[in-house]
């Protein structure tokens, strides 16, 4: 199972963070998202699921996105969702803003992917940790670069 947890703090106020995982923004810090359809929403939010289509190249998948933890709060936003990856990997992804202050914000980026099968289990091995770390530095720093072209405009 391969698991992450990264932290950076970016210099913008925590609900221009928190717009960019609005559904109409998603594909700004997620490009590779081509559709993203809400089927149930749930009061609350937990338990809301949504049909995502990921492409990579020519190859496209579908999958069901389930919020499982939310919190939405002056100080803190959070986002946690799971979804299952070409009937092979089991992925959980957390999204966490924490307010420093009016101008800053810590961003939490925690998950987790594992093999649901012997043929998922096989290719997690396979799977580089390096590579898995690249994705998860390369999309932290695409929320970042677009918070701060957000935060300057406001500013």
């Amino acid at each position: 199972m391969l698991t992450w947890h990264k932290e950076i703090t970016i210099p913008a106020p925590i609900e221009i963070l928190w717009n960019l995982f609005d559904l109409d923004n998603i594909q700004r810090i997620m490009p590779n998202i081509v559709e993203h359809k809400p089927l149930e929403i749930k009061e609350g939010v937990v338990g809301s699921t949504y049909q995502q289509t990921y492409k990579e190249g020519k190859r496209t998948q579908t999958y069901i996105v389930t919020d499982i933890e939310y919190e939405n709060t002056t100080h803190k936003k959070h986002n946690k969702i799971e979804f299952t990856l070409a009937n092979l990997f089991k992925i959980q992804a957390g999204f966490t803003l924490i307010k420093v202050d009016e101008q800053t914000t810590r961003f939490i980026y925690t998950g987790q992917n594992e093999g649901v099968n012997f043929m998922g289990r096989m290719l997690s091995k396979m799977g580089s940790k390096k590579q898995n770390e690249k994705v998860v530095n390369d999309f932290m720093e695409l929320v970042r670069t677009e918070a701060l072209k957000d935060a300057n405009k406001v500013g």
